[in-house]
């Protein structure tokens, strides 16, 4: 990939790379990959397991952003 750019590069490079975190939530018997945010919210990556019809709800729409509580298991 080629990248045109009038900034002279140290100053193109030196954004710090941010390491992101994903992980698996299952809400409302959809399982959805998400991305992990800070205070206890999720940014929706995609659908992992879910009905046909689940695509079409707005609420599971990728990018879209959950807040969720963290539970003990017993």
């Amino acid at each position: 990939m080629t990248h045109y750019t009038i900034l002279p590069d140290g100053i193109y490079w030196e954004q710090e790379e941010q390491e992101e975190t994903y992980g698996e939530i299952e809400l409302g018997g959809v399982l959805m990959q998400v991305r992990l945010e800070p205070g206890n919210r999720a940014t929706i990556v995609r659908l992992l397991r879910c009905n046909l019809e689940d695509y079409l709800n707005p609420d599971f729409a990728p990018g879209k952003q959950i807040t969720f509580y963290p539970a003990l298991l017993k």
